[in-house]
């Protein structure tokens, strides 16, 4: 069985690898954060020292941060990933960042005799934590076809998209649908709430008609009681409608949904809401109408 290095032990990371373990997978973990890794510890995980000493031990290294410059800080410098890479081995990351980042990395892992697949997932932690995450893959088809028990582990599908980077981009292209979403069905929230109308009932209706969608599922009763426990952030939200917006300018699409999206949660993370979960953008409109959602009109 693949020995498997899993960096990055995160809202996401950690019940990733935790499920590696679960499956017998011999699991190596490393985090910035070192006390993170001590419940993956005690469930069988071996310690590294530094994304060098977990590449250098196993055949598969994951990596699961936040962004660029995390993924810059794990892979470069002399304790590394790539510093530690075994020629053979296979380098998955799972984080959302740029395309341009995922061939750059690709290419440094090529040069150690390696692969790289940019596997990005959607699904928020509880996905992560039941093994039902859906991962979007670019890369070389076959590597793809040497992980998929891995990924069948962490996941419920895999689609693949294409050569290296194209899981990058479905993953922008998919995320602006997500804030898109988020805002329409606060938008409407707003409208409810503020006109009266009972938002339990509200939300039903939208459950019900065509205005449906995974946001309302998600995240309408988390807005109705107010409760914002993260379960994918404001900030992280707001970074990959800032990759979405780079990559549109850079190809010249017209994204005029998708830079309002993009204000919006700047917005809420100005407003200090960053670390809570990105259904809190809904406080933006609540200052707007002047309650909350979840209150009877006075």
């Amino acid at each position: 069985m693949k020995k498997i290095g899993f960096i990055g032990l995160g809202t996401m990371g950690a019940p990733m690898a935790a499920n590696l373990l679960k499956a017998g997978y011999e699991v190596t973990v490393y985090n910035r954060t070192a006390s993170k890794c001590a419940p993956l510890v005690e469930q069988g995980a071996a310690l590294a020292s530094s994304p060098k000493e977990a590449a250098a031990a196993t055949d598969i290294v994951i990596t699961m941060v936040s962004d660029d410059k995390s993924i810059e800080a794990v892979y470069e410098g002399t304790d590394g990933v790539l510093a530690g890479l075994k020629s053979g081995s296979i380098v998955i990351d799972c984080s959302t960042i740029s395309p341009a980042l995922v061939k750059h990395t690709a290419a440094k892992v090529q040069e150690r005799e390696g692969d790289f697949l940019d596997a990005p997932v959607t699904g928020s932690s509880p996905a992560a934590i039941d093994g039902t995450l859906v991962f979007m893959v670019g890369g070389h088809a076959d590597t793809v076809d040497q992980c998929r028990d891995i990924f069948d582990v962490m996941g419920k599908k895999l689609l693949y998209m294409g050569p290296s980077g194209s899981g990058a981009v479905a993953k922008i292209a998919h995320n602006t649908i997500v804030g898109i979403n988020n805002l329409a069905l606060v938008e409407g929230f707003a409208i409810a709430a503020k006109s009266g109308l009972p938002v339990d009932s509200f939300l039903e209706l939208v459950q019900l008609g065509s205005a449906g969608s995974k946001a309302a599922e998600l995240k309408g009763h988390k807005i109705i009681e107010h409760d914002f426990t993260n379960q994918f952030s404001l900030a992280l939200m707001l970074k990959d409608l800032k990759l979405a917006s780079s990559l549109t300018d850079a190809s010249a699409i017209p994204a005029p949904m998708l830079n309002l999206a993009k204000s919006l949660f700047q917005a809420g993370q100005t407003e200090g809401y960053g670390d809570e979960d990105l259904s809190s953008v809904v406080k933006i409109y609540e200052a707007w109408i002047g309650q909350k959602i979840g209150d009877k009109q006075s």
